[in-house]
């Protein structure tokens, strides 16, 4: 995969530390795009004959508190991707505060530390952490609408096993795709693009090897090294990495309920998580994305009010 020069800029200080020639983006509209300009009450796309008995999820009104509530996120995390989610699924107004990712001073004045999501009620002066606490309290407190709309998890060890099969393969082709667009929020400065580059591994180190432990014998992986790593793997063809996630997103299809929910019973914490870490694969170009999956994809999207990322896609 060739790459542009000042998407290798993102990595280093100055563009001229690589030099590839330019490709062009892009600029078809898929019909995730198409769905930013839907109202959140829009219908979704009609489900095939085999599933057109299960009706899609039925949104609530509109919630609007005073004031209103803050989530404190990185975009591409599926643990912040998740609160986003059932805050748009319950269709409760929130404001969103995208964290830089080397801005330590924010998260740790709330918290105490270094994390994400944190979700702030200024009415009741809370401030917490941990997705699913998060989630257990604006889905039982009725101030955010009606309650327990979304279903506890089932337990299915097939999804879980799938993901874990594909954790390599994603970290390699997701990871560069992240600082490389330079468009998310927590990426827009070099700094922000260092701290995560500094922190995350690519396959096949680990992370002890990658970040080392702080002691003279396991210093770590030196930082040119790595944004050498980042830059060699966006640089290179993803051709092969590609057809293998593809046939492994065939294979997921094949686990999905339908195109609303991925588990029989309705919408459910299954969908809050699976949802949350497929979002991240849109930003890989060029995938085959089956049509049920493409379709549960689209789907809660635009039910959750949280845009993929088939636009910026590299």
């Amino acid at each position: 995969m060739k790459l542009s020069a000042f998407s290798l800029s993102l990595f280093a200080a100055s563009a001229s530390a690589f030099s590839l020639s330019a490709t062009p983006v892009r600029t078809a509209m898929t019909s995730s795009s198409t769905s930013l300009f839907s109202s959140p009450t829009d219908s979704s796309t009609p489900p095939p004959s085999s599933t057109a008995s299960i009706a899609p999820f039925a949104k609530p009104p509109r919630t609007i508190l005073d004031p209103l509530p803050t989530v404190y996120v990185y975009d591409h995390c599926p643990f912040c991707v998740r609160v986003r989610l059932a805050l748009g699924i319950k269709n409760v107004k929130h404001l969103l505060h995208f964290l830089a990712n080397d801005d330590v001073a924010t998260p740790t004045s709330l918290v105490g530390k270094k994390i994400a999501p944190i979700f702030q009620l200024p009415q009741d002066d809370l401030v917490m952490m941990e997705s699913l606490d998060i989630i257990a309290k604006i889905d039982a407190d009725p101030r955010f609408g009606p309650t327990e709309l979304i279903a506890p998890a089932s337990g299915r060890k097939d999804i879980k096993a799938w993901q874990k099969s594909v954790q390599t393969l994603l970290r390699t082709l997701q990871r560069p795709r992240y600082v490389a667009t330079g468009l998310l929020p927590e990426f827009q400065q070099l700094d922000g693009r260092h701290a995560f580059i500094k922190n995350h591994q690519l396959p096949p180190y680990d992370k002890p090897e990658w970040k080392g432990d702080g002691s003279p014998e396991n210093p770590g992986m030196d930082m040119e090294t790595k944004l050498q790593l980042y830059a060699e793997a966006m640089a290179s063809d993803p051709t092969p990495l590609i057809e293998d996630l593809n046939a492994r997103l065939i294979e997921l299809e094949d686990m999905l309920y339908c195109e609303h929910y991925c588990s029989e019973g309705g919408l459910s914490l299954d969908d809050i998580d699976l949802w949350a870490r497929l979002r991240s694969i849109t930003i890989i170009k060029e995938l085959r994305w089956p049509g049920k999956l493409r379709a549960y994809m689209d789907n809660m999207s635009a039910l959750g009010d949280v845009p993929l990322y088939d636009e910026m896609a590299l």
